[in-house]
């Protein structure tokens, strides 16, 4: 994915606030609703465009989605704020 759908995904408060739960572990789609005061379909739209900035991870196991962090783009696109910085 582009830096672009990135900071595109990074750009709405409940999509850093999904990231900021899933730095402590993998979680389901069940358990990050209960952190916020919306719809299940809704946090499922959110999880959708952090997937497809490759922002998370999914992996089914049963009849259970779990989602987990994908450090290596964040790490990517902090390298290109600090090298933009010139830094």
């Amino acid at each position: 994915m582009g830096l672009q759908e990135t900071l595109k995904a990074l750009a709405d408060p409940t999509r850093r606030e999904i990231l900021n739960l899933l730095k402590s572990g993998r979680m389901s789609a069940g358990e990050i609703t209960e952190h916020f005061p919306v719809t299940a379909a809704s946090i499922s739209r959110h999880l959708s465009v952090l997937k497809d900035a490759d922002l998370v991870r999914d992996k089914r196991e049963g009849k259970f989605i779990y989602y987990e962090i994908n450090t290596s783009v964040l790490e990517e696109t902090l390298l290109w704020m600090t090298d933009l910085m010139g830094e």
